[in-house]
């Protein structure tokens, strides 16, 4: 049996700026369209509380906002978070074939993945049964999300 030299999936989210979604009997396997950012979002406490993917064209999250965070397909499963920290994920490093930020060393890789962590909640490090940490859409996303969902699906 073959194996992949790189195990990982490309999925297809917008051409030419148009948003696209891949569809799936399976959830799991349905795509979240368009560019996106994606935000640590800090709470009152010293912990990160979720991670949060926006569309690129939304507003920066910042210290102080109150923000809906929404499971991207359970209607129910909604909170919202009073942000004291937010920590930016997606960076651009290559754009056109240029690079734009350089590589980090081993030595900064390693630093900051220790850094993250010993950030989280020890209920999420533990070994057996440990708490799912969140990673969330938002309102905007998530409207996006099911207006093509619906708009793309088979009478």
């Amino acid at each position: 049996q073959a194996q992949p030299a790189l195990g990982c999936v490309f999925k297809l989210v917008e051409i030419e700026g148009i948003p696209r979604i891949k569809l799936s009997q399976e959830i799991s396997k349905v795509t979240l369209p368009g560019k996106k950012n994606v935000f640590r979002l800090w709470g009152q406490s010293r912990y990160p509380v979720v991670d949060l993917m926006m569309n690129q064209d939304e507003d920066i999250p910042k210290s102080g906002d109150r923000i809906l965070c929404r499971h991207p397909f359970a209607e129910h499963k909604r909170a919202y978070v009073t942000i004291s920290k937010v920590e930016t994920l997606l960076h651009l490093y290559f754009d056109c074939g240029n690079v734009v930020i350089p590589p980090c060393t081993i030595t900064e890789s390693r630093n900051r993945a220790i850094a993250q962590i010993t950030a989280m909640r020890l209920d999420h490090l533990r070994i057996l049964n440990p708490t799912p940490y969140k990673v969330s859409v938002s309102g905007a996303l998530y409207d996006r999300l099911h207006e093509l969902w619906l708009s793309s699906s088979p009478a």
